[in-house]
């Protein structure tokens, strides 16, 4: 389709010649996506449709649904979203803390602590893309019983941007401006044509804490917030008690800005366990509700689902469990910090023994004998929407090839059968989270490496632990002190635009951040900068989108980073229960319209 034709095209759903969705799905077969198709006609001025793409919610009064009871077997450590490293953090903050708009899993944005979504139709979208204009809900209160401004909103803003505050939203925050227009209006400024707009106080980068609760606790003394631990937000449901790395309990808000909302009267979200376990809970013996990131081969999957009790959700997103090679080096310290940007990895250094680590993963074993419909094997880290998957990466399991690279390389194998050069060993402790797709995972790879001369120590931590933001603990993923480590990393919008800065060097995870960049891996290219900030600024949606693919293409062929399988997310849920899920934002981003059918 030319650009021509898609001009006309879109003409004529201006003239309502041709439908919103008729217009989707033509462009469909070109690669648009609806995220993509939605904002071309919202930059036309093409007014977005009247009705959310959510599902119908029933109950007809507020409360009395009982128990909701949810098993989060990587259990939370905080509930502050500014500082939720890691997806169960996020989640639980996600109870209590709401942002301007999320994500509905046909990519459409629906507005929640916002009165509508900005288009150029509405005001809300400037027409030369360097501001966005947010009217918010009116009526909404704290749960304390303050109410929700366009302040709160603002404080968001400079307690994210603030570099004393070390937070993970801070990329979401620090290069635009925040304007107050009047108690319930707010604008966002941008230094150039932004097409990736909804970013800032959108979903899960956008939950905001409430002003006059955390305004003396931000810069260097926000960790000590007591509400970090005891949320204040505007969410379905009020805080009860917390604690970390086990079990949080909520109750209803009787305020709710929604009518008829919550249905749950309380809600539990039980962490801790593995999710095999949290798979049979719901899926066998139905003493919970609702068991998320069934993280568990698919064939066990398959039979728990065969008891009737339950089902098994599976919603495409942009998921991907992927192995990182340290950059830096792990086992020396410079001024006192381990993994320090200065130096370099031994051994990764050399492309060659990249490569060869790349070859030994057996990307349709782990598909076919571990995740099942719960992991397509893959070679581009950046995978959905389809039409910003790359075409130009392919993946090879080949042990001969690997050995070949590797002799010729000087990489030679000792007496014990490990490769080494320069007195430098192919031994590399290669750590994940406690899970047994990724011990099995662990097992298949260090197995492939042996018969090319590498040892792999395998390594695993409680999840609770590995995911947490305690800057304390050694072994936490974004401290990355090992040199292979391997997890998941979601994409929470459905746009790369985010999802890609974790690759960019502002982003490096190091001590002075607290840990909190989102570049772990500690990867940097001039080139991955250029383009990135090339893809901030373009409106065209089809060069911005092969700049993302150019993206993909250098970080994946560097061989820091081998992507394995994408990973939609695989939850349980009882067959009674009605919940909203999206690929694209939290389990919980509509917790507010989740019931229990009779």
């Amino acid at each position: 389709m030319t650009e021509d034709q898609l001009r006309k095209m879109i003409g004529r759903v201006k003239e309502g010649r041709l439908s919103r969705r008729g217009f989707i799905r033509r462009v469909a077969a070109v690669g648009l996506t609806a995220p993509m198709a939605t904002q071309l006609l919202a930059i036309a001025g093409v007014s977005p449709a009247a009705a959310q793409s959510v599902p119908r919610y029933a109950p007809t009064r507020r409360g009395g649904g009982g128990a909701l009871k949810i098993l989060y077997w990587q259990a939370a450590t905080l509930l502050n979203p500014h500082f939720a490293v890691g997806t169960t953090n996020q989640e639980a903050s996600r109870v209590f803390y709401e942002p301007l708009a999320g994500w509905a899993q046909d990519g459409s944005l629906h507005p929640i602590l916002a009165a509508e979504i900005p288009s150029i139709e509405n005001g809300g979208l400037s027409a030369d893309g360097k501001s966005v204009t947010w009217k918010l809900k009116p009526g909404v209160q704290w749960h304390d019983g303050r109410p929700f401004t366009a302040d709160d909103v603002v404080f968001n803003w400079e307690y994210g941007k603030n570099p004393a505050t070390a937070a993970v939203t801070s990329g979401s925050y620090r290069d635009i401006n925040v304007v107050k227009i009047d108690d319930l209006t707010v604008r966002v400024e941008f230094a150039q044509p932004t097409p990736f707009w909804a970013d800032a106080f959108v979903a899960s980068r956008g939950m905001l804490i409430p002003k006059h609760l955390f305004q003396d606790y931000a810069g260097a003394n926000s960790r000590d917030a007591p509400t970090n631990l005891r949320p204040i937000g505007t969410g379905p449901y009020k805080f009860v008690s917390f604690t970390p790395g086990d079990t949080l309990r909520a109750e209803l808000n009787p305020n709710y800005h929604l009518p008829n909302r919550p249905h749950f009267d309380t809600l539990e979200v039980k962490g801790g366990g593995d999710a095999t376990s949290a798979a049979r809970a719901v899926l066998q013996t139905g003493d919970y509700d609702y068991a998320w990131n069934l993280a568990v081969e698919d064939e066990i999957l398959k039979r728990l689902e065969a008891v009737g009790r339950g089902k098994v959700n599976i919603v495409d997103g942009g998921g991907i469990e992927f192995v990182q090679l340290n950059v830096t080096d792990p086992n020396r310290e410079v001024e006192g910090e381990r993994c320090h940007i200065s130096t370099t990895h031994p051994a990764f250094s050399d492309p060659v023994v990249r490569q060869a680590m790349a070859l030994l993963v057996d990307r349709n074993a782990l598909e076919q004998f571990i995740y099942g419909r719960g992991g397509p094997a893959t070679a581009n880290f950046l995978n959905n929407p389809p039409r910003y998957r790359s075409t130009n990466m392919r993946w090879e399991f080949n042990v001969a090839r690997a050995n070949e690279i590797l002799d010729g390389a000087g990489w030679a194998r000792g007496r014990d059968g490990i490769r080494a050069k320069n007195n430098v060993r192919l031994n590399f402790v290669f750590q994940t989270s406690v899970n047994t797709p990724r011990q099995r995972t662990q097992a298949v790879m260090k197995q492939a490496a042996q018969r090319a001369g590498i040892n792999l120590d395998l390594k695993s931590v409680t999840p609770s632990v590995f995911f947490s933001s305690d800057v304390a603990n050694p072994d936490t993923y974004t401290k990355f002190y090992a040199d292979v480590q391997m997890y998941t990393t979601t994409m929470p919008q459905a746009d790369p635009q985010l999802f890609m800065n974790q690759y960019c060097s502002w982003e490096v995870s190091t001590r002075a951040n607290s840990w909190q960049g989102r570049n772990i891996v500690r990867w940097r290219s001039d080139a991955y900068d250029a383009t990135f900030r090339e893809a901030e600024g373009e409106l065209d949606p089809v060069k911005r989108a092969a700049l993302f693919i150019r993206m993909n293409d250098l970080v994946v062929g560097s061989n820091y980073v081998i992507p394995l399988v994408s990973r939609p997310t695989v939850s349980g849920s009882l067959n009674t229960l009605k919940h909203v899920l999206s690929g694209w934002d939290n389990t919980f981003w509509l917790l507010s319209d989740w019931y229990r059918e009779a």
